[in-house]
């Protein structure tokens, strides 16, 4: 299944930089985001190396999940494709 880096999780002065916000293809709303929760999701660098996380939670109503990696992602990780197995 492939998803969609969307943003960092973040608040109104902090970023979070091992959180990312994910948007999943056909995934439209919160009860199929909820099925995807401790799924494990890969982003390949540029460099070939992979960064490792999991899903943890539902974020807001139209599908998109929070996956929380085990080391902080590069910026130009956004708007880019991750593979969730």
């Amino acid at each position: 299944m492939k998803g969609l880096i969307v943003s960092f999780r973040r608040g109104r002065h902090t970023q979070t930089n091992n959180q990312m916000i994910i948007k999943v293809e056909s995934v439209n709303d919160k009860e199929k985001a909820a099925g995807l929760i401790n799924k494990e999701v890969v982003f390949k660098t540029q460099t070939g190396k992979e960064i490792k996380g999991k899903i943890t939670k539902v974020h807001g109503n139209s599908g998109a999940v929070r996956a929380l990696f085990e080391k902080g992602m590069p910026g130009q990780a956004l708007a880019k494709p991750v593979e969730i197995k």
